[in-house]
């Protein structure tokens, strides 16, 4: 395992088990989300870095007992958080490193990824690897039910011209990994830039 998963498992794994109670209040986030994904009854989507699954039952609502839901995760506790919470009911938990996942290319619809960005150790080739497994014109969105300022002041920290996630910044960072950016929006509430993947 590299430096950066140790890193990723090291920071999640002591705060799975009280991840959702310390924040309560985000469901109606994912699932506004998730709508604005696009997904259609019978889609197949990956909600990559899944966690403790939140958006997982939305997804699951937006793509019907027909579609297929996938949770991917680095992290065990993340995932056994998700079952006790029986969130694999609504999609099946996968243990593996969305940098190299174990999916056909152009198998899915659509990838949702909350909070993923900041985590991922070499950005433009990781969302390469997303857009390998989404087919041609299907939907990228990365979430966090939080905007940047509110999430760098919880830090304690300032935003800073050099964030990845700023506009300019991710905007050009989709472009050279397989992805157009179609909207963005950073405010107090959330963070969402949703983007298609390029023919």
């Amino acid at each position: 395992m590299s430096d950066d998963h140790t890193h990723v498992q090291e920071f999640f794994t002591p705060r799975a088990a009280d991840w959702d109670s310390r924040f309560p209040d985000d469901g109606p986030a994912y699932a506004a989300a998730v709508t604005e994904l696009g997904l259609r009854e019978g889609d197949r989507v990956l909600d990559a870095g899944c966690g403790t699954g939140r958006a997982l039952p939305a997804l699951r609502g937006a793509v019907g007992s027909s579609g297929v839901v996938v949770g991917a995760d680095l992290t065990p506790a993340m995932l056994e958080a998700a079952a006790r919470a029986g969130r694999d009911r609504a999609g099946h938990l996968l243990l593996v490193d969305v940098t190299a996942l174990p999916l056909r290319s152009g198998s899915l619809d659509a990838v949702f990824a909350a909070g993923l960005v900041a985590h991922l150790p070499d950005p433009s080739r990781d969302l390469r690897e997303l857009a390998r497994v989404v087919r041609p014109g299907g939907a990228l969105a990365l979430f966090h039910p939080i905007g940047r300022a509110a999430l760098a002041a919880r830090q304690g920290r300032g935003v800073t011209p050099d964030d990845l996630r700023a506009e300019p910044n991710l905007r050009s960072l989709l472009a050279g990994s397989g992805w157009r950016m179609t909207s963005y929006v950073d405010e107090d509430a959330r963070f969402l830039a949703l983007a298609v993947r390029e023919g």
